[in-house]
């Protein structure tokens, strides 16, 4: 199978249909890439397709399965959402950490035009900007690389559990190591923020850490270290939110037409006013919408979701479904070449 594994799977879809039973290893893998099958399986069979396999990965990098990512459907996942829906992602909190997200794109805008003042042309990678170069933040770098790195390699012992005990390609220590790295880094960023709660009282700064570490202060029974550290989604957010900036401006850059437009609107709208674009503005900015949406549509965070397991019978497309199948979305739902 070539790689990327997303277009190999795009390509059989488009040869042999929008679902797929393939086998790797001793597991079998569901694969669906149209908006049926998908509706089929996350809105019809919600429940039936909420579980997670049991891959090495979710072991070291997911707290054994317990983190919001790998823990599979029960008690313990619906308390994780339930908390990132009503205490991260509601609309209050989000609105709380607008001033934070606007220094940050301040900061982040500021270094790219000095970086371009001599008129020279630069390579914008928006992994750099996005981190000051700092000996913390190098390290923080590093460790997203590595997580994203090992998190997507591929395990022979997932499909065939037996080699798992022979550690073939050694991904097993590497990921211990990595996860080693993941847990002192998140604990020494857990006490910073303990030792600053204690100074500062600001609750418009709050942050995501300190949100969850005031839950602490309620359910310490719950809401432990470990807890806190897995719900914490700095390392999935700073990666598909740089990579898709990067889609973003190639997109742009690569068609001067759709720039100017997108420039003479917020010309028009903001130009005047001599300030940067606030979230607010987007409402009166249909034209750069459209190119946000149209950017995740050709180019997607992820081309593929992470698996689900199937935890009884069910039907997709008119077929059985057995509960070892995983279920796998292709890139090619929104993506067209």
């Amino acid at each position: 199978m070539t790689k990327p594994l997303s277009r190999t799977l795009a390509a059989l879809s488009k040869t042999h249909g929008p679902i797929l039973l393939l086998r790797f290893g001793s597991r079998l893998v569901l694969v669906v890439s149209s908006p049926s099958a998908a509706e089929e399986c996350f809105a019809k069979n919600d429940v039936v397709f909420a579980n997670r396999p049991k891959l090495l990965a979710g072991k070291h990098l997911g707290h054994n399965y317990t983190t919001i990512i790998w823990s599979s459907y029960g008690q313990h996942l619906r308390n994780l959402r339930r908390i990132a829906s009503t205490e991260i992602l509601s609309a209050s909190r989000i609105q709380m950490l607008k001033t934070i997200r606007f220094d940050e794109v301040r900061l982040l805008l500021g270094r790219l035009y000095r970086s371009s003042s001599d008129g020279d042309y630069i390579e914008v990678d928006m992994k750099s900007v996005l981190f000051e170069q700092q000996e913390e933040t190098r390290k923080f770098k590093e460790m997203v690389t590595e997580t994203f790195l090992l998190g997507g390699a591929t395990n022979i012992g997932d499909f065939v559990p037996v080699l798992n005990c022979f550690g073939l390609n050694g991904l097993d220590k590497r990921l211990k190591a990595l996860q080693q790295k993941r847990g002192t880094f998140m604990q020494d960023l857990i006490e910073e923020h303990r030792r600053e709660n204690k100074s500062d009282q600001n609750e418009q700064r709050e942050t995501m850490v300190d949100v969850l570490l005031s839950l602490n202060k309620d359910e310490p029974e719950f809401y432990t270290d470990e807890i806190i550290s897995g719900i914490v989604m700095l390392i999935a957010g700073s990666d598909s939110s740089s990579g898709t900036m990067e889609w973003a401006l190639s997109l742009l850059l690569n068609n001067p037409d759709i720039l100017e437009k997108a420039y003479s609107e917020i010309e028009k709208h903001i130009g005047a006013q001599n300030r940067l674009i606030e979230e607010s503005d987007l409402n009166e900015l249909p034209y750069l919408n459209k190119i946000i949406k149209e950017t995740f549509r050709m180019c997607p965070p992820k081309h593929l979701l992470l698996p689900h397991e199937s935890s009884k019978d069910c039907t997709i497309g008119g077929r059985l479904s057995h509960p070892t199948w995983h279920n796998v979305i292709g890139e090619c739902l929104g993506h067209t070449e």
